[in-house]
């Protein structure tokens, strides 16, 4: 069995032109008051790596272009077009104009669990992550046409926004993705 790594140059990646001209995930990440640049860099990378639609980053989430962003993002932050809303309100107001399901992941009375979502054929779907601390705002989880829930089994009540947003972004690719 040979088991060797892949050059870079092996992978075969797009480029940044290429990419922004590339079909993608019909998903869109908000980021609701996200306070970690780290985190922020992450989802940006995990984004790129999937082919999401965008990001658009609310209230104290921090944008582009920032050396912490830039760290985990590495690059990403330039090929994964994103917008920046002062209030995750009129985000989800602007998303919902434009037709998009607005899903907030977070555990609420009557979520649905990842594995159990089905998604809805030529819908376009936008995943609201909160901050790392108090979740998506009570607010923000009102406007939203759902909630979905990843299923944990061990003592903590939550994981890491950037480990959520990635499981999150796999799963809803593999499910509504036309690839």
């Amino acid at each position: 069995m040979n088991n060797r790594k892949l050059s870079v140059l092996e992978m075969h990646r797009i480029s940044v032109d290429e990419f922004k001209q590339s079909r993608k995930t019909p998903l869109v990440i908000v980021l609701d008051d996200v306070r970690s640049m780290y985190n922020v860099g992450s989802v940006f990378r995990t984004a790129d790596a999937f082919r999401m639609e965008s990001i658009l980053l609310c209230g104290i989430t921090a944008r582009p272009p920032h050396p912490e962003i830039h760290k985990t993002a590495l690059g990403a932050e330039d090929s994964v077009d994103w917008e920046y809303f002062a209030d995750t309100h009129e985000a989800v107001r602007k998303l919902h104009e434009k037709g998009y399901t607005v899903l907030a992941i977070e555990q609420v009375v009557g979520s649905t669990m990842l594995q159990d979502f089905k998604p809805m054929p030529n819908c376009r779907y936008a995943i609201v992550m909160g901050n790392e601390v108090k979740g998506v705002k009570q607010t923000v989880v009102d406007m939203c046409d759902g909630c979905i829930e990843i299923p944990q089994f061990g003592t903590k009540h939550s994981l890491n926004v950037s480990t959520a947003a990635g499981i999150v972004m796999w799963e809803m690719m593999k499910k509504i993705n036309l690839n």
